[in-house]
């Protein structure tokens, strides 16, 4: 069974939140009516590794308490920006297959061009900032399934 949506920003075990609660919470917010657009980043379990393995699940963890003081300063940072009137940041943790959705970022703002810009902020920030950690499964070249542990930092350096 969902929950309602207790957190307005932070991490949260898979299956607890739901994208419409996440959407009511931001139309809940005093000042929606000053909103002119919304802009959502569904993140979402990717099948293939950068070096062409198969991925067959994706495992996520966190530092909580950390993770959901970075995430809570992101958003309120980007909240000062002018013209932007809500960012949240929800990440789920737990077990996912491919195509699963693991993030959610959403940001209302009085018009669309303000809100792209902190969106795609909001982003690479949480994926630079945020004690994240996965632990891929996947299937190499020769067929057999390994697995290993990276965090989001590490997977971005090593992704360029």
């Amino acid at each position: 069974m969902m929950k309602h949506l207790t957190r307005k920003t932070g991490v949260h075990k898979k299956g607890t939140i739901k994208l419409t609660n996440i959407i009511q919470t931001a139309k809940a917010n005093k000042n929606f009516h000053k909103a002119g657009a919304f802009a959502l980043f569904i993140g979402v379990v990717r099948g293939e590794t950068k070096n062409k393995e198969e991925v067959k699940t994706l495992e996520l963890e966190a530092y909580r308490e950390k993770a959901n003081e970075v995430l809570e300063n992101i958003c309120n940072d980007l909240n000062k920006k002018e013209g932007i009137i809500d960012v949240q940041i929800h990440h789920l943790l737990g077990n996912f297959e491919v195509s699963e959705e693991l993030v959610y970022v959403l940001v209302a703002g009085a018009h669309r061009n303000k809100v792209f810009p902190i969106l795609r902020e909001a982003v690479e920030r949480y994926k630079k900032e945020t004690p994240i950690f996965k632990k891929e499964y996947v299937i190499n070249k020769e067929g057999r399934t390994k697995s290993y542990w990276v965090s989001e930092r590490e997977h971005k350096i090593n992704s360029h």
